[in-house]
């Protein structure tokens, strides 16, 4: 048999080190919890993404913008707030790509955003290059080409987000929402709200709703699930942009 180690040789006395093992210490109960006790290490994570705003129930409202499959999103809306989600985007990590024929309108949001990296880029309507996304760099592509925006030649991919702005229901809008994964509704007129009442198959609550929204506060539809979001701008996102608006 196999010689006794040094530390557990006869005679060895309490006091003495065991070389290689340290010195012995207090005896401690094992680290470990019953399976009943499991629930009390759970963590609240939710979805990653973007908080685009708080919920009903003051809860924060994530969007997934970097996603493995390709997602499109419409607003029908004012520029402000597609400028915040804009904003909120480059602070995850992402970079935004906006194809926009009022480049004035973006021009502070680039300047600001791009301190030393290229976070924010502008492109005429038609020409926006491929932005080559990966999981390591994803892109959203906001399109504010106006109320009947052309085909792009940037469409969703994987980790590349679409977000179309559309400053009121157009004619093109039908085929818009048709096709988007996600419809965000802003304050519109009547006419428009009975219009999106059936084309997303709204309650007539919202749709009496829709044309009294205030600035801030913007009705998000994914299939048959809908809920109000407000986007409570932080003072800083308010110095850049301005006071929250429907109209630019």
């Amino acid at each position: 048999m196999p010689s006794p180690g040094p530390g557990n040789a006869p005679g060895s006395g309490a006091g003495r080190p065991r070389f290689g093992l340290g010195l012995p210490g207090p005896r401690r109960g094992r680290h470990e919890l019953a399976p009943e006790e499991f629930e009390a290490l759970a963590l609240p994570v939710g979805d990653d993404g973007v908080v685009i705003g708080t919920g009903p129930q003051d809860e924060p409202a994530v969007l997934g913008v970097a996603r493995p499959v390709p997602f499109g999103a419409v607003l029908i809306g004012g520029a402000w707030t597609a400028q915040v989600i804009a904003l909120r985007t480059v602070g995850t990590g992402a970079r935004v790509a906006v194809e926009t024929g009022r480049r004035q309108v973006w021009t502070t949001l680039a300047q600001a955003a791009n301190g030393g990296h290229q976070c924010v880029t502008l492109h005429d309507v038609g020409r926006v290059p491929p932005q080559g996304p990966s999981v390591h760099s994803p892109v959203l592509v906001v399109r504010d080409c106006g109320a009947r925006p052309p085909l792009g030649r940037v469409m969703t991919a994987p980790w590349q987000s679409v977000l179309t702005l559309l400053p009121y229901l157009g004619p093109d809008a039908p085929r818009l929402l048709g096709s988007a994964d996600l419809v965000g509704v802003q304050r519109v007129s009547p006419e428009e709200a009975r219009q999106l009442g059936l084309l997303l198959g709204l309650p007539q609550a919202d749709v009496e709703a829709l044309p009294t929204l205030p600035e801030t506060v913007t009705l998000w539809c994914a299939g048959r699930s809908w809920t109000y979001v407000d986007v409570r701008a932080t003072d800083a996102e308010t110095r850049l942009l301005g006071a929250p608006r429907r109209v630019d």
